[in-house]
């Protein structure tokens, strides 16, 4: 098992910078994408916490690819940013339940409900996601 890693020193820094949130989101072709944070904000084999108008998300970096969930655990009052890592695996610290972290798919009780999973849109430098 291994330990989400932090950005900087405490839990309020795992959330990316201001500055970045300030990008906002972009209407492209009836789509809507939002701009998360940037690429070296996330380190590999690590969970960062992204807070972006009304979403609280959790952004992964796991073999060079980016992923983005909801940050809530779908069972309880967990945080995935709060969890254990595995690969694509993530464990909600809070009753242990797990979920693939590619589809949301639950992988370990007691967790039923999938955790919602966002598209990552390819970006050289930025971690983008389509919330239509």
């Amino acid at each position: 098992r291994r330990r989400h890693t932090r950005l900087q020193g405490d839990w309020s820094s795992d959330v990316c910078s201001s500055d970045l949130f300030r990008r906002g989101s972009v209407m492209v072709e009836g789509t809507n994408i939002l701009t998360l944070c940037s690429k070296a904000d996330v380190d590999e084999g690590s969970v960062v916490r992204v807070q972006k108008d009304e979403l609280d998300l959790a952004v992964y970096c796991v073999e060079s690819i980016y992923y983005v969930t909801d940050n809530l655990c779908t069972h309880g009052p967990g945080y995935m940013v709060e969890g254990y890592l595995d690969g694509h695996v993530i464990e909600c610290d809070f009753h242990s339940g797990a979920f693939d972290i590619r589809t949301g798919e639950v992988v370990a009780p007691p967790c039923m409900v999938p955790l919602k999973t966002y598209p990552v849109i390819d970006d050289a430098t930025d971690i983008k996601i389509d919330i239509s």
